[in-house]
């Protein structure tokens, strides 16, 4: 018996995978692909933008690097500029349905505390990188991927789970759905699904255009919906407001792709060859737990929505970061009571956060007599300082904030990436998966204190270059900051919180 069946191998359900394996749990992953690669994850078709926090989420576990090396690599394959997988140009660091942020206008002040590090902002990069950083880690740390092994059934008990795929049965104490938008796991296991239908058909293509002229590059809205013209030869973004009605119901030919784009440009381009093409919409639904029994969900397996702004990977990421350390904590024996409850507690309401963006943002372009204003309004409100700090902190991923009951400014904010005399920084010590109690008073005082979780918790004692005026941080191992106190800090309050998230004492 495995400890843990995900289903999905996918950035979600690899970056899943890593995490159980680090906290040495057996991990088997079903993929009802029988080959890794796909030639929807290449670029330009597969290019993503992470946001600050996911590419903290790969700093914090030393992938930051590989996956730099591995988008370069990539941009370079397409001719695109050796440095296309950097930081967004300084004055290009995001969108609102396709209105651009200028950096300048966004308030640092007003930004959760930060410190400076290797994981400051957002990255461009493919699924093909992040899948393959993933994988290889995945592979390395011993979880185990079985491709052609579509799922056919699940069932749960008291024990665990069996799932039939590819014609094999296999047991697990649990099992996680990563298995994307059209969850089988989802289905199968009884998760309801509520939500809106959509506005829009969606279309990202790679193409050959005759008169590649005849588009402007970027986003550009029109009477009749949006296209978007990227620097890379022949990639086509359109979104066509017909209700959703096309999406997968029919082949993606060149007449129709052609028929759609000079229908929302209003030009006369003629396209001579779809090499590649793929259809979506702004579909938003989620489920209303991210747990039934033995069954957890992550990723677009618990939640849908438009790929506006790129927050579907990011959010994805993010629900694996949250969910490894407590389902390993629960399989090893020493989670808290209710620990694995917080998982949906604490995603679910940052996932209908997302869902509510983008509904924003399809709102805002959807043609009619009424959306020129619209427009004009949020152009309005985002050349405004407060406009644009708003949009980059919901983007950027830097505004996730849980609620653990304590009004301490940095508690439930990711932690800022603290320095050591030594040069060792926050993301080194949270490398392996554990807490860390940073104790950055010259009298050590939580030193003793820490020693009776020293097996969940690494003990790290200061100074630091910059203690943002605190004496003691206590950090999850996803890098939220569980509890947080002053020049004197107060071992009893330590220990409390240590214990509601880190078990019993051991000693």
């Amino acid at each position: 018996m495995h400890d843990v069946v995900i289903v999905g191998a996918g950035p979600v359900g690899l970056f899943l995978a890593g995490e159980l394996a680090l906290a040495n749990c057996s991990v088997l992953v079903l993929e009802k692909n029988p080959q890794a690669a796909s030639p929807f994850w290449a670029l330009p078709l597969g290019m993503r933008g992470l946001n600050a926090g996911s590419v903290e989420a790969f700093y914090r576990r030393g992938m930051l690097t590989a996956l730099l090396d591995a988008s370069r690599a990539d941009a370079q394959q397409v001719g695109a500029h050796p440095d296309a997988h950097e930081a967004p140009a300084p004055r290009d660091v995001s969108h609102f349905a396709g209105l651009r942020l200028d950096a300048a206008d966004i308030d640092t002040g007003a930004l959760p505390p930060r410190l400076p590090g290797p994981a400051m902002e957002g990255i461009m990069t493919s699924l093909e990188a992040v899948t393959g950083v993933l994988e290889e880690r995945a592979v390395a740390l011993g979880a185990r991927i079985v491709r052609d092994a579509p799922l056919e059934a699940v069932d749960q008990d008291g024990d665990g789970v069996l799932a039939r795929a590819g014609g094999r049965e296999y047991r697990a104490r649990w099992l996680v759905g990563c298995d994307g938008g059209r969850s089988t796991v989802r289905r199968l296991a009884g998760f309801d699904f509520v939500g809106t239908e959509p506005l829009f058909t969606g279309y990202v293509a790679r193409v050959v255009f005759e008169d590649p002229a005849e588009l402007h590059l970027g986003f550009n809205s029109t009477s009749t919906g949006m296209y978007l013209r990227t620097p890379f030869e022949g990639h086509l973004g359109m979104m066509d407001f017909d209700g959703g009605a096309f999406d997968r119901s029919q082949p993606l030919t060149r007449d129709h792709v052609q028929t759609v784009l000079r229908r929302i440009s209003g030009t006369d381009v003629t396209i001579n060859e779809v090499h590649l093409a793929s259809s979506f919409t702004d579909r938003a639904m989620q489920t209303s737990t991210y747990r039934n029994g033995r069954v957890l969900l992550a990723g677009d397996a618990a939640h849908i929505h438009s790929p506006l702004g790129g927050q579907g990977l990011n959010l994805g990421i993010g629900d694996a970061m949250n969910l490894g350390w407590k389902l390993a904590a629960t399989l090893h024996g020493t989670a808290p009571a209710n620990l694995l409850d917080t998982y949906t507690a604490e995603r679910h309401p940052v996932g209908a956060a997302i869902l509510d963006w983008s509904r924003a943002q399809v709102a805002t372009m959807n043609p009619g007599p009424n959306t020129p204003a619209l427009r004009q309004l949020v152009h309005d409100l985002l050349r405004t300082i407060d406009g644009t700090t708003h949009v980059f902190r919901t983007t950027s991923g830097l505004a996730h904030h849980y609620d653990l009951g304590d009004a301490q400014p940095t508690v439930g904010f990711t932690a800022p990436d603290f320095r050591f005399g030594d040069g060792t920084r926050l993301g080194d010590l949270l490398r392996e998966g554990r807490g860390v109690a940073l104790d950055l008073t010259a009298a050590q005082t939580l030193r003793e204190t820490a020693t009776h979780w020293q097996d969940r918790i690494r003990y790290a004692p200061g100074p630091v270059a910059n203690d943002l005026g605190l004496g003691a941080l206590l950090i999850r191992p996803d890098g939220v900051v569980a509890w947080a106190d002053g020049p004197d800090p107060d071992p009893e309050a330590f220990r409390r919180t240590a214990t509601r998230w880190f078990g019993a004492p051991t000693a």
